[in-house]
This record gives structure tokens, sequence and C-alpha cells, in this order.
């Protein structure tokens, strides 16, 4: 198959690119790089280094990929950017590598990440999550599958959002976001659970009711998260979902501040 390169891209010599690549005017991609099979870069996108994309991604004029991370431990140690498969990267995203020697800032596959938006260093994201223009997740924040992010959101460091969460545009969000639950304004707060996500995602009605359950106990009870906790483990049917919403809540109350990815101070 012939090559769709076109003839103002710069490609380092090291990177390594499937075949039917298409890439755009004027795209640059730098050295330790891999594209692969079916993958479209449109004109002016940025491959800066050591950055590994999958199958069947477009990516859209302006984007940057794996420039190094706004960190100031970062001393220009080897690090890396990992996109999966069937990715949609709109107009202008940026996404930086990792800090830490052979650190990975991960992005899996089937998501969209619109306009403008950015993911910072050491990021781990994960499937069939949207992530809509002018968001902005900071280092070391983790989001699990089937997330949904409205515009404008900021996330800090060290979050991590909760498979099938929604969070309404223009929140703050500084604490973890458990699974399936519904979250906005600044800070962002836990207000309803994802019923749509859930229905959408083929979770049982049965299911559904319990998490609902649990919602209420966590949320809408006089109890504390202890005895929530407690009150769900003895009072509802166990389920994987539960048992994920529940496992999630107690990670991150080992944490600080609310993030489990977020070690305690010494």
């Amino acid at each position: 198959m012939s090559k769709c390169w076109h003839p103002t891209a710069i490609i380092d010599p090291t990177a390594e690119i499937a075949p039917d690549v298409e890439i755009g005017p004027y795209c640059v991609i730098g050295p330790h790089c891999r594209i692969g099979s079916g993958t479209q870069l449109n004109a002016h996108v940025q491959i800066v280094e050591n950055t590994r994309i999958g199958r069947s991604c477009k990516i859209y004029g302006g984007t940057i990929l794996g420039g190094p991370p706004q960190d100031y431990k970062f001393r220009g140690e080897n690090s890396y950017l990992e996109i999966g498969d069937e990715n949609i990267l709109r107009e202008y995203v940026t996404i930086h590598r990792a800090t830490g020697e052979n650190g990975i800032t991960r992005i899996g596959s089937n998501n969209m990440i619109m306009a403008y938006a950015h993911v910072g260093h050491n990021c781990d994201i994960g499937n069939h999550v949207t992530i809509a223009s002018y968001v902005g997740l900071s280092g070391h924040v983790a989001v699990e599958d089937y997330a949904n992010f409205g515009g404008i959101c900021g996330v800090h460091q060290n979050c991590t959002i909760g498979s099938l969460v929604m969070i309404g545009g223009m929140s703050g969000v500084t604490r973890d976001i458990p699974p399936y639950m519904l979250a906005e304004g600044r800070p962002a707060r836990v207000y309803d659970i994802n019923i749509r996500g859930l229905r959408r995602a083929g979770v049982p009605v049965k299911v559904r009711g319990d998490l609902r359950q649990a919602y209420k106990l966590l949320y809408r009870s006089n109890l504390n998260v202890s005895q929530a906790l407690d009150a769900i483990e003895e009072e509802i049917e166990h389920s994987a979902e539960l048992d994920q919403l529940v496992a999630f809540i107690r990670r991150t109350r080992e944490g600080f501040n609310g993030r489990a990815n977020n070690p305690p101070p010494i």
C-alpha cells in the first residue's frame, strides 16, 4: 500500500509508522514514536517524543501529543505516552508524557477528547470516556470506563473518577467521584445516581435499584460514611456493581483529602 504522507510532514527516522497511516500537511512526528494502522493525522499535528498510538485513531489539527510534563519534578527523564485504538482527538488537544523514569501517561480505546481539552502527566484514562471541550485533567488523574465530563471542567491532581460517572459542565473536581454517580458544582458534589447511564450500559433493573438505595444511604441519610458502608453491606444484596462502588469508597477513605491516589503526608 502506498504511503499517504504529505510532503510537508517532518518525520523522525526512528519513528515506526504503519504504511496506511494518513499524515496531513505540516505534521511533525518526533523520535521513538509509533503509529498504528489506519490512524489519520490532520494538518499541523505534533507528536513530540516517545508516543505510541494504536489503530484507527483520528487526530485533528493543532493537537500536540507527547510533550514534556508541566511538572517542576521533571528532569528530562525517559517517559512515555500510550494511546489505544479508535480514539478521536479533536482540534488542539494536548496530552503530556509522564513524570518519572519510564513513567507512562495512558489513554485507553474508543474515547472522544474534544477540542482544546488537556490531559496532564501520569494520567490513566480508561475506555469509552468522553471529555468535552476545555476540560483540564491535572497530573495523576485516573478515569474509569464510560465516564463523561461536561465542558470546562477542572480536575485536581490525584483524583479518581469512577466508571459511568457524569460530571456537569464548569465543575471543579477536588475529590474522587464514586462510580455510577452524577456530580456538579465548585467544588463538585454528588447529587444523584446516573440511572440513564446505568440503563444504557445494560445494568439490570434490580441492580440499578440497589445502587440507588446505596446512594441514599451514602448521601441522603444521617449516617456517616462508615455507618453507611456497614448498612450497605448488611441491607443490600451484593452485585459486581455494588461491590465496585463499596471498594471505591473504601480506597478513597484510605487516601488524603478525599483522593485515594493522594497518599497521606508523612
